[in-house]
């Protein structure tokens, strides 16, 4: 079995995590960098990523900012959507994909962030992979003096108050896990399905100790709700301006926006594929035949 190597990578000023797999005889095919989702993490993807190294890809995969094992913004800041585009921009350059060309695989709100970024047409960028990452619900779009923009102003500034009144110098916003065990029951109220043994794995994978508390690894802060709404209006010029081949992957038992054929169909050279009896997470439930979908689409 191909374990991967850890390393941390500077990019728009954070120490980004950067898991890889390395086949022994890797094939001609481009490299593949891979985005998680909202509070999901690298190593999640460690069971699909094995699987495109045994078929000879070289695989990244990176937590984003103020995930996984990547650093929190500093005091004061906040993640705003748009500060992924430039993460990913430094990233990419600094692993030195953007020279000989990369692909690129997206999931849930990593896929809306990969989306996004290839609408910029990005140096090295030859093809796309968005799993279930089309974006969030759409919102009504709030002009001048919105009623319901001003009402979620109020709530971040309210939820952000709430955070601040909690923060300590060692980062516990959040109270502490008893052990794996409970770490293992959270990621199971969205995801009921995952086995022991897998599930394990992820929960040790997706926590951290400190001071010897174990904790989520990921900022409390991304909790609050963003005071800037996803717009659609802006998403689909965005869709429309990918450049590359894209592959949309869906699962059978997950989900998709309500307007999903209409934001698929502005991606100019795209084809799609649903993924049978896998949910949301469709890289835990299937990670086999998604890599065979996504080999066959990258080699």
């Amino acid at each position: 079995m191909i374990e991967p190597s850890s390393r941390f990578v500077l990019a728009n000023g954070l120490q980004h995590h950067v898991l890889t797999w390395t086949p022994e005889a890797a094939h001609h095919a481009r490299p593949i960098l891979i985005a998680h989702g909202f509070l999901d993490f690298a190593w999640s993807f460690h069971f699909l990523a094995r699987e495109l190294a045994e078929r000879g890809h070289v695989v990244h995969a990176m937590d984003w900012r103020g995930h996984g094992q990547t650093e929190w913004i500093g005091r004061g800041g906040y993640y705003h959507f748009v500060d992924y585009l430039l993460d990913l921009t430094e990233l990419t350059e600094a692993l030195d994909l953007t020279s000989s060309g990369y692909g690129l695989i997206g999931h849930s709100m990593g896929g809306t962030a990969c989306a996004m970024f290839a609408g910029t047409r990005p140096r090295g960028l030859t093809k796309l992979a968005l799993l279930e990452g089309m974006g969030p619900p759409a919102e009504d779009e709030p002009e001048g003096d919105d009623p319901a923009l001003q009402q979620r102003i109020d709530e971040w500034l309210h939820g952000m108050q709430k955070l601040r009144a909690k923060d300590s110098p060692t980062g516990k916003r959040s109270k502490p896990l008893k052990d794996l065990a409970e770490a293992l029951a959270r990621l199971r109220v969205m995801h009921p399905t995952l086995d022991e043994e897998r599930g394990l794995f992820l929960a040790e994978k997706a926590t951290v100790l400190r001071d010897g508390e174990r904790y989520f690894a990921f900022d409390p802060m991304h909790r609050t709700r963003a005071p800037i709404p996803f717009r659609l209006a802006t998403f689909r010029p965005q869709l429309a301006r990918i450049a590359v081949k894209t592959l949309v992957l869906n699962g059978e038992l997950g989900w998709k926006p309500a307007d999903h054929a209409a934001r698929a169909a502005c991606i100019p050279d795209h084809e799609e594929h649903t993924v049978p009896e896998a949910g949301h997470m469709m890289h835990w439930d299937a990670p086999a035949y998604v890599s065979a979908k996504l080999d066959g689409f990258f080699g």
